[in-house]
Protein backbone atom coordinates (compact mmCIF):
# COMPACT_ATOMS: atom_id res chain seq x y z
CA UNK A 1 0.00 0.00 0.00
CA UNK A 2 1.35 3.11 -1.12
CA UNK A 3 2.23 5.78 1.81
CA UNK A 4 0.42 9.11 0.75
CA UNK A 5 1.08 12.93 2.46
CA UNK A 6 -1.48 15.54 1.92
CA UNK A 7 0.26 18.43 2.72
CA UNK A 8 -1.70 20.53 5.39
CA UNK A 9 -0.15 24.11 4.87
CA UNK A 10 -3.73 25.75 6.01
CA UNK A 11 -5.30 25.31 2.31
CA UNK A 12 -7.53 23.13 0.45
CA UNK A 13 -9.81 20.35 1.28
CA UNK A 14 -7.91 18.33 2.99
CA UNK A 15 -10.17 15.63 4.41
CA UNK A 16 -12.01 15.28 1.27
CA UNK A 17 -8.52 14.17 -0.44
CA UNK A 18 -7.61 12.08 2.37
CA UNK A 19 -10.89 10.12 2.00
CA UNK A 20 -10.95 10.17 -1.54
CA UNK A 21 -7.14 8.76 -1.60
CA UNK A 22 -7.92 5.99 0.79
CA UNK A 23 -11.14 5.40 -1.35
CA UNK A 24 -8.61 4.25 -4.39
CA UNK A 25 -6.16 2.44 -1.85
CA UNK A 26 -3.12 5.04 -0.51
CA UNK A 27 -2.62 4.75 3.11
CA UNK A 28 -2.82 8.62 3.89
CA UNK A 29 -1.49 11.04 6.34
CA UNK A 30 -2.37 14.76 6.29
CA UNK A 31 0.19 16.55 8.49
CA UNK A 32 2.80 19.62 7.99
CA UNK A 33 5.73 17.46 8.41
CA UNK A 34 8.71 18.16 6.65
CA UNK A 35 10.26 14.75 6.99
CA UNK A 36 6.89 12.61 6.59
CA UNK A 37 6.55 14.71 3.48
CA UNK A 38 9.73 13.99 1.71
CA UNK A 39 9.61 10.16 2.71
CA UNK A 40 6.47 9.74 1.79
CA UNK A 41 5.59 7.07 -1.60
CA UNK A 42 3.52 10.52 -3.20
CA UNK A 43 3.05 14.09 -2.14
CA UNK A 44 -0.07 15.56 -2.49
CA UNK A 45 -0.36 19.81 -2.37
CA UNK A 46 -4.48 20.64 -2.36
CA UNK A 47 -5.14 24.08 -2.08
CA UNK A 48 -8.11 27.01 -2.49
CA UNK A 49 -8.77 30.44 -2.35
CA UNK A 50 -5.80 32.99 -3.57
CA UNK A 51 -3.05 31.99 -5.15
CA UNK A 52 -1.13 34.44 -3.24
CA UNK A 53 -2.62 33.57 0.67
CA UNK A 54 -1.38 29.55 -0.69
CA UNK A 55 2.19 30.80 -1.37
CA UNK A 56 2.19 32.28 1.96
CA UNK A 57 0.74 29.25 3.47
CA UNK A 58 3.04 26.92 1.26
CA UNK A 59 6.35 28.74 2.14
CA UNK A 60 5.58 28.74 5.59
CA UNK A 61 5.54 25.06 6.56
CA UNK A 62 9.01 24.77 3.86
CA UNK A 63 6.55 23.60 0.80
CA UNK A 64 7.93 24.69 -2.22
CA UNK A 65 11.72 23.57 -1.01
CA UNK A 66 9.54 20.06 -0.12
CA UNK A 67 8.67 19.94 -3.54
CA UNK A 68 11.74 20.60 -5.07
CA UNK A 69 13.31 18.21 -3.00
CA UNK A 70 10.98 15.51 -3.76
CA UNK A 71 10.98 16.33 -7.54
CA UNK A 72 14.62 16.25 -7.64
CA UNK A 73 14.92 12.91 -6.07
CA UNK A 74 12.38 12.07 -8.98
CA UNK A 75 9.48 11.34 -6.43
CA UNK A 76 5.76 11.74 -7.47
CA UNK A 77 3.88 15.04 -6.33
CA UNK A 78 0.65 15.97 -7.25
CA UNK A 79 -0.81 19.47 -6.96
CA UNK A 80 -5.10 20.11 -7.10
CA UNK A 81 -6.84 22.86 -8.08
CA UNK A 82 -4.72 26.30 -6.51
CA UNK A 83 -2.31 23.65 -5.62
CA UNK A 84 -1.36 23.08 -9.28
CA UNK A 85 -1.22 27.03 -9.94
CA UNK A 86 1.36 27.57 -7.32
CA UNK A 87 3.64 24.94 -9.32
CA UNK A 88 3.85 27.72 -12.19
CA UNK A 89 6.51 30.54 -11.99
CA UNK A 90 3.59 33.45 -11.46
CA UNK A 91 0.00 34.49 -10.15
CA UNK A 92 -1.53 38.06 -10.92
CA UNK A 93 -4.28 38.41 -8.97
CA UNK A 94 -6.49 42.02 -8.28
CA UNK A 95 -2.71 43.85 -10.27
CA UNK A 96 -0.92 41.66 -7.81
CA UNK A 97 1.75 39.90 -8.96
CA UNK A 98 2.88 36.83 -6.70
CA UNK A 99 6.07 34.34 -7.45
CA UNK A 100 5.22 30.84 -7.37
CA UNK A 101 7.03 27.40 -6.72
CA UNK A 102 8.85 27.94 -10.44
CA UNK A 103 8.09 24.40 -11.27
CA UNK A 104 6.85 25.23 -14.41
CA UNK A 105 7.54 28.49 -16.87
CA UNK A 106 4.05 30.14 -17.28
CA UNK A 107 1.15 32.77 -15.31
CA UNK A 108 -1.96 32.08 -13.70
CA UNK A 109 -4.63 35.21 -14.60
CA UNK A 110 -7.92 35.61 -14.72
CA UNK A 111 -10.01 33.69 -17.42
CA UNK A 112 -11.95 35.57 -19.91
CA UNK A 113 -15.27 34.26 -19.72
CA UNK A 114 -19.16 36.32 -18.94
CA UNK A 115 -19.28 33.99 -15.92
CA UNK A 116 -16.88 33.72 -13.13
CA UNK A 117 -16.04 31.54 -11.05
CA UNK A 118 -15.99 28.57 -13.22
CA UNK A 119 -17.98 26.15 -10.96
CA UNK A 120 -19.46 22.70 -12.06
CA UNK A 121 -18.78 20.20 -14.40
CA UNK A 122 -16.53 20.09 -17.70
CA UNK A 123 -15.08 17.69 -19.94
CA UNK A 124 -11.29 17.41 -20.77
CA UNK A 125 -9.13 17.13 -23.50
CA UNK A 126 -6.60 15.17 -22.36
CA UNK A 127 -3.78 13.29 -25.27
CA UNK A 128 -3.92 10.08 -26.20
CA UNK A 129 -1.13 9.09 -23.86
CA UNK A 130 -2.17 10.18 -21.08
CA UNK A 131 -1.64 7.93 -17.40
CA UNK A 132 -3.62 10.34 -15.26
CA UNK A 133 -7.25 9.76 -17.82
CA UNK A 134 -6.57 6.41 -18.64
CA UNK A 135 -9.77 4.12 -19.30
CA UNK A 136 -11.91 7.23 -18.93
CA UNK A 137 -14.49 7.79 -21.91
CA UNK A 138 -14.23 11.12 -24.30
CA UNK A 139 -16.79 13.52 -22.13
CA UNK A 140 -16.08 12.65 -18.92
CA UNK A 141 -16.90 15.52 -16.77
CA UNK A 142 -14.83 16.92 -13.80
CA UNK A 143 -15.59 19.45 -10.86
CA UNK A 144 -14.16 22.83 -11.43
CA UNK A 145 -14.10 25.86 -8.60
CA UNK A 146 -11.98 28.57 -10.06
CA UNK A 147 -11.62 32.31 -11.38
CA UNK A 148 -7.73 32.02 -12.38
CA UNK A 149 -5.89 29.71 -14.67
CA UNK A 150 -3.02 29.07 -16.91
CA UNK A 151 -4.39 30.45 -20.34
CA UNK A 152 -0.87 29.61 -22.65
CA UNK A 153 1.74 26.46 -21.81
CA UNK A 154 4.72 27.41 -21.98
CA UNK A 155 7.58 25.26 -21.41
CA UNK A 156 8.81 24.04 -24.28
CA UNK A 157 10.10 20.45 -24.68
CA UNK A 158 14.21 19.59 -24.36
CA UNK A 159 16.19 16.79 -24.99
CA UNK A 160 16.65 14.09 -23.40
CA UNK A 161 12.88 14.71 -21.48
CA UNK A 162 9.74 13.74 -22.51
CA UNK A 163 7.36 16.44 -23.27
CA UNK A 164 4.88 17.23 -20.58
CA UNK A 165 1.07 16.18 -21.22
CA UNK A 166 -1.15 18.60 -21.32
CA UNK A 167 -5.03 18.03 -21.10
CA UNK A 168 -7.02 21.69 -22.08
CA UNK A 169 -11.12 22.47 -20.81
CA UNK A 170 -12.66 25.33 -22.02
CA UNK A 171 -14.51 28.25 -19.85
CA UNK A 172 -14.72 31.26 -21.94
CA UNK A 173 -11.56 30.51 -23.73
CA UNK A 174 -8.91 27.35 -23.52
CA UNK A 175 -7.02 26.77 -19.88
CA UNK A 176 -4.94 24.06 -18.80
CA UNK A 177 -6.65 21.35 -17.25
CA UNK A 178 -3.78 19.06 -16.02
CA UNK A 179 -0.48 18.34 -16.67
CA UNK A 180 1.69 15.07 -16.23
CA UNK A 181 5.52 15.70 -16.17
CA UNK A 182 7.51 13.18 -15.27
CA UNK A 183 7.01 12.72 -11.24
CA UNK A 184 5.32 16.01 -11.23
CA UNK A 185 1.66 15.91 -12.12
CA UNK A 186 -1.54 18.17 -11.48
CA UNK A 187 -4.94 19.21 -11.89
CA UNK A 188 -7.14 22.03 -12.53
CA UNK A 189 -10.25 20.53 -11.40
CA UNK A 190 -10.81 18.83 -8.07
CA UNK A 191 -10.61 15.19 -8.89
CA UNK A 192 -11.84 14.39 -4.74
CA UNK A 193 -15.49 15.84 -5.61
CA UNK A 194 -15.16 13.94 -9.40
CA UNK A 195 -17.19 11.58 -8.23
CA UNK A 196 -15.63 7.78 -10.22
CA UNK A 197 -14.86 10.14 -12.98
CA UNK A 198 -11.93 11.74 -9.87
CA UNK A 199 -11.31 8.51 -8.70
CA UNK A 200 -10.21 7.16 -11.51
CA UNK A 201 -7.91 10.37 -11.96
CA UNK A 202 -6.32 9.39 -8.28
CA UNK A 203 -6.40 5.84 -8.66
CA UNK A 204 -4.14 6.42 -12.41
CA UNK A 205 -1.92 8.78 -10.48
CA UNK A 206 -1.44 6.10 -7.32
CA UNK A 207 -1.06 3.16 -9.45
CA UNK A 208 1.12 4.36 -12.59
CA UNK A 209 3.04 7.41 -11.28
CA UNK A 210 3.56 6.66 -7.46
CA UNK A 211 3.89 2.61 -8.02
Amino acid sequence: MSRIVVLDYGSGNLRSAERALQRVGADVRVTADADAALDADGLVVPGVGAFAACMEGLRGVGGDKIIDQRLAGGRPVLGICVGMQVLFELGVEHGERTEGCGQWPGTVERLHAEVLPHMGWNTVSPPANSTLFAGLDEGTRFYFVHSYAVRRWELEPSEPFRPALVTWANHGEDFVAAVENGALAATQFHPEKSGDAGATVLRNWLHDVVG
